[in-house]
């Protein structure tokens, strides 16, 4: 939790949640009735899991600071109704504007920041976006937009509704108006769910769809890439390509246990998939690293890039991986001895980070391939290869289906 300003000097609190690359567009995120409950809190985290620098302020401040409610109990239900009537429905707007402005500010936004409501914050949403500046909003099943389609015009950014067809508090004569007014603006998106209700996206709530969750999430995503995106998720991007870069760096070249711990979570794991070594946890990987990784590195290793894929919180490198097996290599080869012979594999490490470090890393090769080069499997009765699925990775000119017609 944080604490920032609104317009008219108070403070407020909010939830905030940085994306693993530890910068990225911002995007704030309206509650529902509830407050800045579990859920809100969750929904920021799935924002910052995706890259986003997502806060969530308590528009309830001004009634009851930090109230946190579910819709699991009747006194709970009665108790948000009594909140949300008693809301200041235009200084809800600008404590959102005020957190849009705050995470423009912040060093870990890219400047770009939009908005996205639920419910009573799916109203918000569109409010903000008539009366201030975001860069564009997403209303879920907003409660009475159509109140206000009068101040429409002043739209100046992006704006997607998601609008359940089956919802009582928007009901068919309001999603009307909404359609009539709003359909005819190039900057509007609206996307009808027919057979849902409202709330259609809150997980455990009386009308979840998982199927209709996930496709208005994944819109919402999309639209937020395309239009806040830009540099900031280009940035966040090259900074978790360095990071494992400077992992790398420290496992190989500097070949330093403790430096290679801090680039990672207190419970990161390493799971060599073939062989299941590594480890989980410092402790665990202080002891893999220091005794079985990093001496058990034959010193004529060699790493070649093959390509590199970035995501919002992963990285997936393709390589081939060379070495002369003349050192034991737990690791990779556990229980066999040095056997003097060259080997030359394709690897892919899929690396996972949390909180700016790595949090895990899952590393694929082929083991029939490795046996094979060292002699210790018998290639010609077998459906295996062995330095050729190298060579291949890195000439994919040379000939395919060898084994069948084998």
């Amino acid at each position: 939790m944080i604490t920032l300003k609104s317009f008219d000097g108070g403070v407020f609190d909010a939830y905030l949640a940085l994306p693993a690359g530890g910068y990225g567009p911002g995007i704030v995120v309206s509650q529902e009735i509830f407050g800045v409950n579990e859920y809100m809190r969750q929904v920021a985290d799935w924002y910052a899991a995706h890259g986003f620098v997502a806060m969530v302020p308590d528009l309830f401040w001004r009634q009851e600071p930090g109230i946190q409610l579910t819709d699991q109990t009747d006194a709970e239900w009665q108790k948000a109704i009594q909140l949300y009537q008693g809301l200041d429905e235009a200084k809800a707007v600008e404590d959102s504007a005020a957190a849009v402005e705050f995470l423009r500010r912040h060093p870990a936004c890219s400047g770009r920041v939009g908005a996205v409501g639920f419910c009573l914050g799916g109203n918000l949403a569109y409010l903000l976006s008539v009366r201030f500046k975001p860069d564009c909003a997403v209303g879920y099943y907003g409660v009475s937009i159509e109140k206000t389609l009068n101040e429409a015009k002043n739209l100046a950014s992006p704006l997607m509704l998601h609008v359940a067809g089956k919802d009582e508090y928007c009901p068919p004569e309001a999603q009307k108006q909404i359609h009539e007014t709003l359909d005819s603006n190039p900057l509007v998106t609206i996307h009808d769910y027919p057979e849902q209700d409202h709330a259609f996206g809150r997980p455990g709530g009386k009308h979840y769809d998982a199927a209709s969750a996930e496709l208005a999430n994944l819109r919402t995503l999309e639209f937020f890439v395309r239009n806040l995106g830009g540099e900031g998720i280009a940035s966040a991007q090259k900074s978790l390509s360095d990071r494992w870069d400077e992992h790398v760096k420290y496992e190989f070249a500097t070949r330093d246990t403790e430096d290679t711990l801090k680039t990672m979570v207190p419970d990161a794991y390493v799971n060599h998939v073939p062989v299941l070594t590594g480890g989980v946890g410092h402790d665990q990987l202080r002891e893999f690293y220091s005794k079985r990784f990093i001496p058990q590195m034959p010193p004529d290793t060699s790493i070649t890039p093959v390509s590199r894929t970035i995501g919002v919180d992963r990285v997936v490198d393709e390589m081939v991986f060379e070495f002369t097996h003349t050192i034991k290599m737990d690791w990779m080869l556990p229980g066999v001895q040095p056997t003097g012979k060259h080997v030359k594999i394709p690897l892919v490490v899929i690396v996972h980070f949390r909180d700016g470090k790595l949090a895990h890393e899952h590393i694929y090769w082929d083991q029939a391939s490795v046996l094979a080069q060292l002699g210790l499997i018998e290639t010609a009765k077998l459906p295996i290869v062995g330095v050729e699925t190298a060579e291949k990775v890195l000439n994919p000119s040379l000939p395919a289906n060898k084994l069948m017609k084998r």
